[in-house]
């Protein structure tokens, strides 16, 4: 079964689900931009991978727009070399429109992740034989003022049948990836791949790590974030490049 394949099986149960005040909107690019976030399972989704690096979910400017993981507009255009329409969701918040690559906003976090990657390893291809960035919930949640909601921030009994899919989504990319490494990208990523790898983990057949969040809500990241995660991999023993 191919990486898309995987990916694409859980569309149905990510539909069924349904979400109360205060989501007012939840985005579904794994639907509406799949064109787009399958070419990149594709382009970086292929063999074996020494590491998984795990986001928590899109971003109203990033992978909301483009499918991608973290997917800041001009990276997925210019350095991924993506292209493609993307649709709409079933329902659109006005504050918050589906322009897809037309879009003319930066996402901060993606844009900081990808230019480092960029940075490091020069070319898409370079990245992708050692390495591959995710999120653990494809789904996007926008309230009714049209700030975004973390899934964090949803309440128990519609985030347990969530992560029940995002779960095992994340079992079965891993699984398919055979990463030494599952990397979160923040704590709440990591905090879920400790939850769901932990009898791989203990076993010695998975290793956990994490890196700061690029988010422009954390201070430290704004004093200078590639600074930060190339430490993070340093102290993992991990090297870039």
């Amino acid at each position: 079964m191919s990486l898309a394949e995987i990916v694409s099986r859980a569309n149905p149960a990510l539909e069924r689900l349904s979400f109360s005040d205060p989501v007012a909107c939840v985005y579904n690019p794994l639907s509406y931009a799949w064109a787009l976030h399958e070419q990149y399972l594709k382009a970086f989704g292929g063999g074996t991978k020494q590491a998984v690096l795990l986001g928590m979910n899109p971003g109203p400017f990033g992978m909301v727009q483009t499918g991608v993981p973290f997917g800041e507009v001009e990276a997925v255009k210019t350095w991924m070399g993506l292209s493609g329409a993307v649709g709409k969701p079933a329902v659109e918040h006005p504050k918050r429109p589906i322009l897809g690559l037309e879009s003319t906003r930066s996402e901060v976090s993606g844009r900081r992740l990808w230019g480092w990657v960029a940075a490091r390893f020069g070319t898409p291809a370079r990245f992708a034989a050692r390495f591959f960035v995710y999120n653990y919930c494809p789904l996007a949640f926008l309230g009714a003022s049209g700030a975004n909601l973390t899934p964090d921030k949803l309440k128990r009994a519609e985030a347990t049948p969530l992560f029940e899919v995002c779960d095992e989504v994340l079992r079965e990319v891993v699984d398919h990836l055979d990463p030494e490494w599952v990397i979160g990208v923040g704590a709440f990523a990591e905090a879920r791949i400790k939850r769901v790898f932990a009898e791989q983990i203990e076993a010695g057949a998975r290793r956990v790590g994490r890196i700061p969040h690029p988010s422009p809500a954390s201070p430290a990241a704004n004093r200078g974030w590639d600074s930060l995660a190339d430490a993070a991999f340093a102290e993992l023993g991990i090297k870039l490049g």
